[in-house]
């Protein structure tokens, strides 16, 4: 790793991280993108074209990485008909367009399904995160096993460094998702459990992984009934199925309920849906446990939409009294950031040393200028983590970024103001000006 580069990710897991000057680490990123567009430029042709479109040679300044910036809907720009026709050779191929790494030595040969094939590239060592938006298909994204290692040495100080703890491997761990699958939420999960878990005392709500195939599914049957093309078996069917599995959650989570609510007077680690945290509370109420039990020192933490749960209005501040005076971390991260940003007292998204925010206009054509204070616009950044692929990514959220020399927390440096919100309505594609081009490179690439 380039020099600089290897100083900003050093930067971001030690203690005096947001102390420095936010100028001096602006110098240090440009630096460090140089190094890293200079190694890129001659592994990826995708990057090489885009550079060469928009007559960038170095980076000397913010300006010059807007066109290397790859639009999030990129890592999902394959043809359909690649996985409905299970031509699995050619998603390999165009997921090699994206990628750093050779993926030749991935084993393809009777592959049964896309579970499969993300299944076949982990065991090769090729570590892919999918998430599938509201349309139904699948991002894919590579992430290195380096990549995991770094952000490994990131994850020791991002849940708890604002909070004044760190992970000790010395508490039992709550987790209320799977235990596995390629999904950078779960991934993350794993990671904290092995940094702040005692061993033995572990626990996630299912054992099972969690399938890429079944969470595009139920997004696509969603989005045909939007449009009314859903038949009424499919409908039926997908309730039924649904039905069946929340009930096996809901016995998991009351099982683990019970182990949860028995070591609320030591530090545990907790982490769920505010859905699931509810059901946690009212079961607490039901056995007669009052508010403000849980020791000070646990950490819990909360999020997500309640799938629809009719819950009172004020449901976070009834969760909240519940676990009374305990550590609450709050990232703000996405699977195409591997860098999450922490959130202060002042209830401030702080970006990492490693992470070079940067603010577009909507169509993704313009950089915003930074300003001593707050900017709005669409968020993009370039990540200095990735070495499984190009950080550069043009996002689909529309953010206020406060570049004030410092937060009202006392930290140095940028920072995310809430709310946080999407430029595309759910159900809509995200129209991005460079995403036809980019597109239409990457089929061609496949199609050579």
């Amino acid at each position: 790793m380039t020099p600089v580069r290897r100083q900003l990710l050093d930067l971001c897991s030690a203690p005096d991280h947001y102390e420095r000057d936010a100028r001096e680490i602006a110098e240090m990123q440009l630096l460090a993108a140089q190094e890293l567009f200079e190694q890129r430029i001659e592994q990826l042709p995708l990057l090489k074209r885009r550079a060469d479109d928009g007559a960038v040679t170095r980076i000397g300044k913010l300006d010059d990485l807007l066109p290397l910036l790859l639009p999030h809907t990129a890592y999902k720009s394959y043809p359909p008909s690649f996985i409905e026709q299970g031509r699995w050779d050619r998603m390999l191929q165009w997921l090699q367009t994206l990628s750093v790494e050779n993926l030749g030595d991935t084993d393809i040969r009777d592959v049964s399904g896309v579970d499969d094939w993300v299944d076949r590239l982990w065991a090769a060592g090729h570590q892919v995160m999918a998430t599938s938006g509201t349309s139904g298909k699948c991002s894919f994204l590579n992430r290195s096993l380096r990549d995991r290692e770094q952000l490994r040495e990131y994850f020791k100080v991002v849940m708890g460094g604002f909070l004044g703890l760190t992970p000790k491997q010395d508490r039992p761990v709550f987790q209320l998702f799977p235990k596995g699958g390629p999904n950078y939420g779960v991934q993350s999960s794993l990671m904290n459990a092995e940094l702040w878990g005692r061993p033995g005392d572990i626990h996630f709500l299912s054992d099972e992984p969690l399938k890429i195939s079944e969470v595009s599914r139920a997004a696509t049957l969603r989005k045909r009934m939007k449009e009314g093309v859903a038949t009424p078996t499919e409908i039926a069917d997908f309730e039924a199925e649904s039905a069946a599995k929340n009930r096996q959650s809901q016995v998991r989570l009351q099982q683990m309920v019970e182990k949860i609510l028995a070591h609320r007077h030591e530090p545990i680690f907790l982490s769920g849906m505010w859905a699931q945290h509810w059901i946690i509370m009212q079961t607490a109420r039901a056995m007669g446990i009052g508010d403000g039990e849980f020791h000070p020192d646990s950490l819990v933490a909360a999020g997500g939409g309640l799938k629809g749960i009719a819950l009172p209005d004020d449901y976070e501040q009834q969760i909240n009294r519940f676990y009374g005076n305990v550590k609450r971390p709050k990232n703000y991260g996405m699977t195409e950031m591997a860098l999450m940003l922490p959130r202060c007292e002042a209830q401030r998204y702080h970006v990492p040393a490693g992470l070079i925010p940067l603010v577009v206009n909507a169509n993704a054509d313009e950089l915003i200028g930074r300003v001593d204070g707050v900017v709005e616009g669409r968020f993009a950044f370039v990540d200095l983590l990735f070495e499984g692929r190009w950080g550069g990514v043009i996002g689909g959220d529309r953010v206020r970024i406060d570049f004030a020399p410092t937060c009202a927390c006392g930290r140095r440096g940028p920072v995310l103001l809430e709310p946080i919100t999407r430029f595309a309505a759910p159900g809509e594609d995200d129209h991005i000006g460079c995403a036809g081009t980019i597109d239409a490179y990457l089929r061609g690439a496949v199609e050579a």
